[in-house]
């Protein structure tokens, strides 16, 4: 009993950090992508920049759930 919870502990330990990390890649890649549309919509149209920022992540995060679950009932 003890080893199992012992082994429970490191795998939840273990998806935790990745969850960390994940968090630090996805706002670095935030900020690459928030940098690289200031770059391209000029002065006075940041508002436009940023809907259409918001726009095309959630089209990637509904593709990427999307696919997640496919996986997921594969299994």
């Amino acid at each position: 009993m003890f080893n199992e919870a012992k082994e429970a502990i490191k795998e939840k330990m273990a998806t935790l950090m990745l969850a960390g990390f994940g968090l630090v890649a996805a706002l670095a890649w935030n900020d690459a992508v928030q940098s690289l549309f200031n770059a391209y919509f000029p002065q006075g149209q940041e508002v436009l920049g940023k809907f259409t920022y918001a726009f095309l992540v959630t089209i990637v995060v509904v593709i990427i759930s999307i696919q997640l679950q496919k996986i997921v009932k594969r299994k």
